[in-house]
């Protein structure tokens, strides 16, 4: 690869070149018998990561966002309860708690880490039926303190950014807790998929029941559900992907480790911090740019490199989520990183030389802004 070649901020044909024998031994002995829904690969892989959590179960869903509603329902939360969520986060989290039947209760981030501030959320949780961390770009949200506030009250985990990272050497800390499996995350299918991992059996028999039309014998509903599961063709994925993402994982610390020391001092632009006690997997490497993001930014994609803005509008300022009641300058920490964020290119795969040419593109654009 030539030092101007394009450089994308995913490179998911890079993750595909890994697993490609795996993944087409895998289909064909799916094609072969045709048992795409549910059966022993699905089986498999979910209690295979189930042990990578570190948890008694996990359970399959079609995405992310089902998976946290499953992980919301199995609760039997009341009616239109509050549930504390971070407003700096994708709209996905707050989609899952009003599909559930549930209320976005909004608090805001701590402006170090950008991650779910206990002080806020202490605000915003009185009344509430529960309390909903998102774990973002790739380390946890402070588990301790906010499981300390909660007290009694169940706490869901958005997981869909974490996969494999730790606090304090625990994966899984709330009740329950789900994530996506989007191709783009850490551990990535070839499509859509999701999953919910808990202790609880309780809780696990109730996502599978509710994500399988509330049924475990055929035509009787227990309950009501409705159509979440993993199929086995992404299961064949995961699982091969699975193997390899504790490489990957410290593959990604160590391209972020280059940035940090490529990035160190440079004016105009503020590195990502990782909590303490956190064990980082760097879903993301996002950057904050004082001033002139928006010039910073197309730079970088004139000069071929696959930056990125995540969450440029905040939750509480999108036209669907109008009706919580939030106007500008409700959640000044969030707005203030919805306005200065940047991802750079960030995968297992990316070369030094790569990250040299991201950091020099950058320093030339920052200087002129």
């Amino acid at each position: 690869m030539t030092t101007d070649a394009p450089i994308p901020l995913v490179d998911l044909r890079a993750a595909h070149a890994e697993v490609a024998e795996d993944v087409r031994a895998g289909f064909d002995r799916i094609l072969a018998t045709g048992g795409y829904i549910k059966g022993p690969v699905v089986a498999g892989f979910e209690a295979d990561y189930a042990a990578f959590c570190g948890a008694r179960h996990c359970v399959g869903a079609a995405n992310g966002t089902d998976a946290l509603e499953l992980a919301l329902r199995a609760l039997d939360l009341p009616p239109g309860g509050g549930v504390v969520l971070p407003a700096n986060t994708f709209v996905a989290t707050a989609e899952a708690v009003l599909r559930a039947g549930l209320r976005p209760v909004l608090a805001d981030a701590d402006p170090e880490h950008l991650l779910l501030d206990p002080a806020r959320a202490a605000e915003a949780l009185p009344g509430a039926v529960a309390l909903l961390p998102v774990h973002l770009a790739g380390q946890l949200a402070p588990m301790g303190p906010l499981l300390d506030l909660a007290g009694e009250l169940p706490v869901v985990e958005d997981a869909a950014q974490s996969q494999g990272a730790r606090q304090h050497g625990r994966a899984c800390w709330g009740r329950i807790a789900a994530t996506s499996f989007y191709p783009g995350k850490n551990l990535g299918a070839y499509g859509d998929a999701g999953a919910v991992v808990t202790d609880d059996d309780d809780l696990a028999g109730a996502v599978r029941l509710i994500g399988d039309h509330g049924s475990e014998q055929k035509y009787v509903h227990e309950r009501f559900g409705f159509n979440s599961r993993l199929d086995a063709l992404q299961a064949v994925v995961l699982r091969a992907k699975l193997l390899r993402l504790p490489a990957w994982n410290e593959a990604r610390r160590s391209a972020a480790a280059r940035y940090h020391e490529l990035l160190d001092g440079v004016g105009g632009l503020r590195l990502p911090a990782t909590l303490p006690g956190n064990e980082h997997v760097w879903h993301l490497y996002t950057v904050r740019i004082e001033r002139g993001r928006g010039e910073v930014l197309a730079a970088l994609r004139a000069a071929g490199i696959g930056a990125g803005v995540h969450y440029p509008v905040p939750l509480h300022l999108q036209p669907a989520f109008r009706d919580l009641g939030h106007g500008e300058g409700s959640f000044p920490v969030t707005e203030r990183a919805a306005r200065e964020l940047l991802t750079l290119p960030l995968y297992p795969q990316i070369t030094p030389a790569q990250q040299a040419r991201v950091a020099e593109i950058l320093t030339k654009a920052l200087t002129k802004a």
